[in-house]
């Protein structure tokens, strides 16, 4: 199987690359600057925050400092997990591809930097889980929380699987998915309907607009 396809293990972002879940994130994120009295970014503002690791996005976007940071997430992650979570959809197509990933016996893990709590959550919701070998993410304590770390912990457990790994891939939505992926020699394959913007696909092995253009570069596509 490993010289059938292009890739032998392949890695999948959450958030912007199979669902929707913005609305659900920034909603959340503006109840928990509140909460602090801090300034309320915009909604369209607010989308430059989903993705990347949140304490992160709180450090640089949102100019707390440690202390803050620790509060604001103490007060994101009860109010997320309470009505955030499921304020999402799965971008249409993309369950086809899990799918067929999946059927093709193609090794496949979630790398999110999403903590594994809730991201799964996510996934039991819409019927996806059964799709994945592994689902890692974040470490509910965020001390996993990079991206790279995040690759490292889905090859990790995919190689402890018995996964073929001389060829695995990436697939997500934002330069962090190509920057921390590639810390461990691994292509990102960028899909562009999530919440990235066009300057944040330099380094991709590819440039995807559609599901069916992902399932082309996976060799997947149908005949």
């Amino acid at each position: 199987m490993s010289d059938r396809y292009p890739y032998t293990a392949v890695l999948f972002d959450l958030d912007g690359t199979i669902v929707d879940s913005a609305p659900g994130i920034t909603a959340t994120l503006a109840y928990t600057m509140q909460q602090l009295r801090r300034p309320i970014p915009t909604p369209a503002e607010l989308l430059a925050w989903v993705g990347p690791p949140i304490m992160d996005s709180f450090r640089d976007l949102g100019h707390l400092d440690l202390e803050e940071s620790l509060r604001a997430l103490e007060i994101y992650r009860a109010k997320y997990l309470e009505t955030g979570v499921f304020d999402a959809q799965v971008y249409p197509g993309v369950a086809e591809v899990l799918r067929t990933i999946s059927e093709a016996r193609i090794p496949l893990s979630l790398a999110t930097s999403k903590p594994e709590t809730p991201a799964t959550l996510v996934l039991k919701h819409f019927g996806l889980e059964h799709y994945f070998d592994e689902l890692a993410g974040a470490s509910d304590d965020e001390l996993r929380s990079a991206k790279a770390d995040v690759v490292a912990e889905a090859l990790r457990r995919l190689a402890a699987d018995g996964a073929d790994l001389t060829r695995p891939v990436m697939v997500g939505d934002r330069i962090h998915d190509i920057h921390g992926a590639g810390e461990h020699d691994v292509p990102t394959i960028y899909v562009t309907w999530g919440y990235g913007a066009l300057s944040e696909t330099a380094g991709a092995v590819a440039v995807v607009d559609t599901p069916a253009q992902l399932l082309k570069v996976l060799g997947l596509a149908p005949n």
